[in-house]
């Protein structure tokens, strides 16, 4: 139980017996004290008055006189305008130091009566072009929240779904087809997804020119010409071959897909991000078609004019969503309805959460209700966590025209970024080269992640790797700094053979700053609840540095190995090491590694 509840709890059992009364424990309202006032936690007492036919000053007297005399969680308190302001006794928080110093998972593997089977998708690349800074964020939020929820206690799993099949896929294979010349990622020295990615830029110029032509020497309108390209009929037409399952086009399909799908691997393990499972749209969507027809026959579907067959939603204010092209050719939300399905007969989950940024709110929304209306109960346990884009300082990213911060980049540039700047500072004179790669790999991805995921998931966000890469300041740089000062006082306390690991904490006498230190500890099990609750990895990344901040001012202000009292200094020691272990906690659920000296 949390301190608040038990405050609750005795607050009320206490106000019961003064003014004969049976108030339940959610009567209370209680807070945190604000700095500028003393104590720990505040009661409400308005609310209380009607019950007590007090006034404010009086109630709070009574109640908080009882509550000191009778028990000794409570050291003092006072009144202030209505306000009961209670200060905790120091003998509470020194045990608590002493519980949380034992458990190394403290904040982690949270009991939750509630158990969960979680299936969270996130990722979800396209086979005709490398993943980019907008496919980062949506790793870093899908894999944070994965490990959010699985330390509240939920059984998680993590898939990926390639979106491997379609017009955009056909589009590369196309121009590769046509302009390639027989090279390959090999040939070439280049990386398979960044191969495949440079032919559907290279398409996407070429069908420009092919509309521009169109206009010209035919005099068709812009959209008439978008519509009419061969180009673009020549990449229908490969579609239309790929889904009869024509030999030609399906070893071309496998070939670049491996081409790909190896680009996808190295880039997954540079991020530090897994899955347990990875569907591929090639394999999902024939399940999708079978569902629209099976309902087609039901008529749940129809089919319009020009044989394209659509849901009707304008029941559910909607419109008519496209399920299948005039060709017989599947859209997104084909694949996806047999995607859903084969999910659940594969994990029975009982929440289904879809990491993708909110530019697809309206698909799935049309999802849920689609899968509902073909009488999919669990349809209703989907989710679709929706998050801002990613915008850079001078603007939106486009994929067709080349115009995107690509993965594999960014993280080339943030190591030259983090070599540079810890070169500047002499942070790793010394180490040989592998210790220094190691530490460099360690801090720039940690900068990358918190950057990206200290911004609440809901907004957009301006990425700029330079503000992101600095010892100072809300980054991940920071805090992984205030880890390996902590680990080096820890190693130095073993060199002189301090064992304050089993010091018994009884009497120290606790100064604002260590109280005050001790009190953000004990939030981090809620910071982890309220995380997971909100779907926010920007709650432990904001927790993590306000905990880093007050740390650093606590090592400046009382130096450790400076203090005389042996029995300060052990406590001091004991109070490092616990704060280290939650900054390595709480990186850990943002995916980020912590390394032992900076």
């Amino acid at each position: 139980m949390n301190l608040e509840k038990i405050i609750a709890h005795k607050a009320v059992s206490v106000f019961n017996k003064l003014y004969e009364q049976t108030l339940e424990n959610n009567v209370l309202q209680i807070t945190k004290t604000k700095k500028e006032f003393n104590g720990d936690y505040t009661i409400v007492l308005f609310p209380l008055l009607r019950y007590a036919r007090k006034s404010p000053q009086q109630v709070g007297e009574e109640l908080g006189a009882e509550l000191k005399k009778n028990d000794n969680l409570f050291s003092d308190y006072e009144i202030v305008s209505g306000y009961l302001n209670i200060s905790i006794d120091n003998s509470y928080w020194l045990d608590f130091v002493s519980e949380a110093s034992q458990n190394p998972d403290y904040g982690m593997s949270l009991e939750n009566e509630n158990k969960q089977k979680i299936v969270i998708e996130f990722s979800s690349p396209n086979t005709n072009k490398p993943q980019h800074l907008g496919h980062i964020r949506n790793n870093f939020l899908g894999d944070s929240l994965s490990r959010i929820l699985k330390a509240n206690g939920h059984d998680v799993v993590k898939v990926n779904l390639v979106n491997d099949r379609g017009i955009h896929i056909c589009k590369s294979m196309l121009a590769w087809e046509k302009w390639g010349d027989g090279t390959t990622p090999k040939s070439e020295n280049r990386k398979g997804d960044h191969f495949v990615g440079d032919y559907y830029v290279l398409f996407n110029k070429m069908y420009k020119k092919d509309v521009e032509q169109l206009i010209e020497e035919e005099g068709y309108t812009e959209k008439e010409a978008e519509k009419e390209s061969p180009l673009l009929q020549e990449a229908k037409k490969m579609l239309r071959k790929w889904e009869r399952k024509n030999k030609k086009v399906r070893e071309l399909w496998q070939n670049m897909n491996s081409w790909v799908f190896d680009g996808f691997d190295k880039t997954y393990a540079d991020l530090g991000i897994e899955f347990d499972k990875t569907y591929l749209e090639s394999e999902t969507y024939l399940e999708g078609k079978a569902i629209v027809l099976t309902n087609m026959k039901r008529g749940r579907v129809e089919v319009a004019n020009d044989d394209s067959v659509f849901v009707d939603l304008e029941a559910d204010g909607l419109d008519k969503k496209i399920l299948l092209r005039s060709d017989g050719t599947s859209v997104y939300m084909t694949q996806d309805l047999g995607t859903a399905i084969i999910r659940y007969e594969d994990y029975s989950f009982d929440k289904h959460i879809y990491v993708v940024g909110n530019e697809q709110d309206y698909h799935f929304k049309v999802l849920k209700i689609v899968l509902g209306k073909f009488g999919y109960e669990w349809s209703k346990n989907l989710e679709h966590f929706s998050y801002g884009m990613v915008e850079l300082p001078d603007g939106k990213m486009k994929s067709r025209e080349g115009k995107v911060v690509d993965a594999d980049d960014l993280l080339a540039e943030m190591k030259k970024t983090a070599m540079q700047k810890t070169d500047e500072l002499g942070k790793l004179d010394g180490l040989s080269d592998d210790e220094k790669n190691e530490i460099i790999r360690k801090i720039s991805l940690a900068a990358l992640k918190y950057f990206i995921l200290k911004v609440d998931p809901k907004k957009n966000m301006t990425f700029n790797p330079a503000e992101s890469i600095d010892f100072n300041g809300n980054t991940g740089p920071f805090i992984q700094y205030t880890y390996a000062r902590i680990n080096s006082l820890v190693r130095k306390a073993e060199e002189l053979s301090i064992n304050f690991g089993e010091q018994k904490l009884d009497n120290i006498n606790l100064q604002d700053i260590e109280k005050q230190l001790i009190k953000t500890i004990y939030e981090f099990q809620n910071v982890v609840v309220d995380a997971g609750k909100n779907y926010s990895p920007a709650f432990i990344a904001n927790y993590i540095y306000n905990l880093s901040k007050e740390y650093n001012r606590f090592y400046h202000d009382l130096p450790i190995f400076k203090e005389n009292d042996e029995e300060i200094k052990n406590f001091r020691l004991k109070l490092s090491k616990l704060v280290g272990d939650i900054i390595k906690t709480a990186l850990y659920l943002l995916g980020i590694e912590v390394p032992a000296r900076m």
